[in-house]
């Protein structure tokens, strides 16, 4: 999959710009009443994150040869609900954090009932957005509102929150972990790999598999990668506060694995990650960029 032609810094910039222009077009604007609620939200979706789930998104799109328009409503979506997961996160009631992105966290800046209103409306101007008038068609709009409803749902996202949340100061064998993390952080990241497609030429049963298995696999790779960069970086590396699972004693997979043989699970999945992208052929040179950074970044 050597494709040197392919500037994969240049695409991925391109596609970020897309993403951010969208959001910053399409969310209301920060004048229009109820102003402080337009401003909370823009605030949480416009802050300098590194859009990994918009360039997933982009990246499979590119393997089903859809345009970069479908590609930009749905990435910004998609973060749009990963937008509000971070605000509702960090809130007292949740994380408790105060940093995000290297900037205060959301309710820090507009008090904590703005910040739990703006993550709420993030979350339906989402499916507002992927209802509206478009380029795709109707069973396109059909395939992205149900698959980031599922994502976000109870047996997605939110869904693995609440485990997160009864296990704190609580024991949890590693099943349970993968499981948690497969919902909290892996159905979103699956997602954006499929609606991505989805914004493309009809999908092969046998490609649908392979990219669902990719996208189980990086959600537990970004996880495993997380607890790891908890453990060993400080805060302002991160963007975020350092060291928080393990003050707040959350099971991680260094808390129950140790170091060591969580880096070689994530070697291991990476390996089978990168197999399985192989299979796709060149059209998915971006996502093996992706899944690569993934396993070597360092925030």
């Amino acid at each position: 999959m050597d494709q040197p032609a392919l500037n994969f810094n240049n695409w991925s910039t391109q596609c970020i710009e897309r993403v951010n222009q969208f959001l910053e077009k399409h969310l209301p604007g920060a004048d229009l009443e109820p102003a402080i609620l337009h401003q909370a939200m823009r605030y949480a979706a416009l802050s300098p994150g590194k859009r990994i789930r918009p360039l997933l998104c982009f990246a499979s799109g590119h393997i089903t040869g859809a345009n970069f328009d479908n590609l930009s409503l749905a990435s910004a979506a998609i973060e749009l609900i990963h937008a509000y997961s971070l605000v509702h996160d960090d809130l007292p009631a949740m994380d408790n954090d105060v940093l995000r992105r290297g900037q205060p966290t959301c309710h820090v800046k507009f008090g904590e009932a703005i910040a739990l209103l703006a993550g709420d409306t993030l979350q339906t101007l989402a499916f507002e957005w992927l209802s509206e008038d478009s380029q795709l068609n109707a069973s396109q709009q059909l395939q992205l509102i149900q698959q980031l409803a599922r994502a976000s749902g109870s047996l997605g996202m939110g869904g693995g929150q609440a485990i997160d949340l009864k296990h704190v100061n609580q024991s949890m064998n590693l099943d349970l972990l993968e499981k948690m993390h497969q919902m909290k952080t892996g159905a979103l990241i699956e997602a954006s790999i499929l609606m991505g497609a989805y914004c493309g030429q009809a999908l092969t049963t046998n490609t649908e598999n392979i990219l669902k298995t990719i996208g189980r696999h990086l959600g537990l790779i970004f996880q495993i990668k997380d607890d790891l960069l908890d453990a060993q970086s400080d805060s302002a590396t991160l963007g975020k506060t350092a060291g928080k699972d393990a003050a707040r004693n959350k099971p991680t997979y260094v808390s129950i694995m140790g170091m060591n043989e969580a880096q070689r699970l994530l070697e291991r999945l990476a390996d089978e990650t990168f197999l399985l992208i192989e299979q796709l052929g060149d059209s998915a040179y971006y996502l093996m960029q992706l899944s690569q950074l993934f396993v070597h970044r360092q925030h």
